[in-house]
């Protein structure tokens, strides 16, 4: 059983900030990379953002320079800082960790947490 905790949506006006925190504990060990997807209303899912145990981080185009992931591997915990919001980041963000079993790899997810960016 994984169990995530996530924290840090809410209501915001364009351009501001907000920092999204999720920590995953329960039967997860040897996690190799954590992110963030979200889920715009009536939208599929997309990737936000993803960082590797070793630090390595790779961003959406539509928030490159705006987003900022880091991670703390002992604490199985990661951050979103999310800067100059627009209304189209509004969205369900959901954290997940990601495990490799067996050359297989293994994703788990978080509840989501809303983000409304509204004038």
């Amino acid at each position: 059983q994984v169990q995530f905790v996530e924290s840090g949506g809410g209501s915001v006006q364009p351009g501001g900030s907000l920092r999204l925190s999720c920590v995953a504990s329960g039967s997860i060990f040897s996690v190799y990379a954590m992110g963030w997807y979200r889920q715009p209303p009536g939208k599929q899912r997309e990737l936000v953002a993803h960082i590797t145990g070793g630090g390595r981080t790779n961003y959406a185009d539509s928030v490159k320079g705006r987003f900022a992931i880091s991670g703390d591997n002992a604490k199985n915990t990661v951050w979103l800082q999310m800067n100059s919001l627009k209304p189209e980041d509004t969205a369900v963000y959901y954290c997940y960790a990601q495990v490799v079993v067996r050359d297989q790899t293994i994703t788990y997810w978080g509840q989501g947490t809303q983000v409304t960016v509204s004038s």
